[in-house]
């Protein structure tokens, strides 16, 4: 389950650009420091989930612990992460799609730049938009707002399609590494870190985004027939295997081809290709990571409304946002608000300023979750805890501080300036909702 949650669009989209722009081949060090970051805060959540008879997320977790205020304030950078989370992924969808059907067609289906393209990048040295003279990412909108038709509709993902899809992600990531190694060229690792350490922590930002999905395991604490033994194995062991397979994929990604010749669109597929290996192992490629993609989009898009749904059973949005369809059983108007923003997020924005939005958002998620764990260890010493941070008393303490002063250091040496300042944005007008709705509709 664990491996399953976390390997899906970050290896698959993110991988290519930050390896060009951000880290160089030291990008498997990025993700080294990311899964890190990522294990204290799996334990945190671990916890949190086992003694927590809630569905498991930051947001019931937040609200059990700190209160209305803070669960508010979670649940709105929640709302954040997953939107922009699965407008991350449509635009990596999108970059696959466009692969496939050139590879597949031989040269004869090619996406328009202009029709494919979203029309601002960030320009990091300027820290300004500019402006990329193309027009909008049609297929990222349209493959979007079709999956939101499909879900609005009632379509689940079974528990079958869901494994399937699982292991089709996990078979490509592994033909990726044993099928590339024979185009592989050592000397395309020198230099190894071109843009030093602060590249190196800049990429574990955005490279973080890969990690998402660890909670799966965090959040069945409670089935675990022996919980304080199975939960760290079960964190520790998804998360380990997870990241030797990034390493795994980016040195060989870095060795393919120099870093500043790697396709940021669809780089997993691309780069074989580039490097002289058969088209058609390309295709193959490209068609596992767009069936992964879809069904990581698939997830995003289920979430994102369920979380509206239970701040509105809070009172803390209006109730009509809860509305169930009668006969599909879905919370359709919180998947259409849900899916119609993502569109436009996926069409308009790129994929590196959509990926470390959702990276600091899911970042300030774990770092409640890490207080929340130290604020019921002073509260409520004696509470029943089916797992606990490992370490007895102390490691109670030291393991969320830990989680907590990693997260802190990561956004403040790898997190930019104008990401902060968007979230404290998005943030602001959170706290202004919430004075204006739900603190005075609160169910509380």
């Amino acid at each position: 389950m664990g491996i399953g949650g976390i390997i899906g669009a970050g290896i698959f989209t993110l991988t290519g650009q930050v390896a060009r722009d951000v880290a160089g081949p030291a990008v498997v060090v990025s993700y080294v420091v990311s899964g890190v970051v990522c294990a204290l805060s799996a334990l945190c959540y671990a916890e949190l989930a086992a003694m927590i008879p809630v569905s498991g997320s930051a947001y019931s977790y937040t609200y059990a612990t700190l209160g209305e205020f803070a669960a508010w304030m979670i649940g709105w950078d929640l709302i954040l992460e997953y939107m922009v989370g699965a407008a991350s992924v449509a635009v990596g969808w999108a970059g696959y799609l466009g692969f496939f059907l050139k590879s597949a067609s031989n040269g004869s289906i090619v996406f328009d730049p202009n029709l494919s393209t979203a029309p601002i990048s960030w320009d990091e040295d300027a820290g300004a938009f500019k402006k990329t003279g193309y027009a909008f990412n049609i297929p990222a909108f349209v493959g979007t707002i079709v999956l939101t038709i499909i879900l609005a509709s009632g379509v689940k993902l079974t528990a079958v399609v869901v494994n399937v899809l699982v292991v089709v992600k996990v078979i490509i990531v592994l033909m990726f590494i044993f099928g590339g190694i024979k185009y592989t060229n050592g000397a395309n690792l020198q230099p190894f870190s071109p843009y030093g350490g602060d590249g190196i922590f800049k990429g574990a930002i955005t490279v973080f985004f890969a990690y998402i999905g660890f909670d799966a395991v965090s959040t069945t604490a409670q089935e675990a027939q022996n919980p304080q033994r199975d939960m760290p194995i079960g964190i520790i062991g998804s998360l380990a295997i997870c990241t030797v397979l990034y390493v795994a994929v980016c040195l060989v990604l870095s060795s393919l081809l120099p870093y500043t010749k790697i396709s940021v669109d669809a780089p997993v597929a691309s780069a074989i290709v580039d490097a002289g290996g058969p088209s058609w192992f390309g295709t193959i490629l490209a068609l596992g990571a767009l069936a992964g993609l879809t069904s990581v989009m698939m997830v995003s898009l289920i979430g994102q409304p369920r979380i509206f749904r239970a701040m509105a059973y809070d009172g803390l949005f209006p109730k009509a946002i809860a509305y169930i369809h009668p006969k599909t059983k879905t919370p359709v108007v919180t998947t259409c608000i849900t899916g119609i923003i993502t569109a436009f997020c996926g069409g308009l924005l790129p994929i590196d300023v959509l990926a470390n939005l959702t990276s600091i958002g899911t970042l300030l998620a774990f770092l409640l979750a890490a207080v929340a764990v130290i604020v019921l260890r002073i509260r409520e010493p004696e509470r029943e805890r089916p797992f606990k941070v490992p370490g007895g008393v102390i490691g109670g303490y030291v393991w969320p501080l830990l989680a907590i002063a990693s997260i802190i250091v990561l956004i403040i040496k790898g997190g930019t300036t104008a990401t902060v300042l968007r979230v404290v944005i998005w943030l602001a007008i959170g706290l202004v909702v919430y004075f204006c709705y739900g603190f005075w509709f609160s169910k509380l």
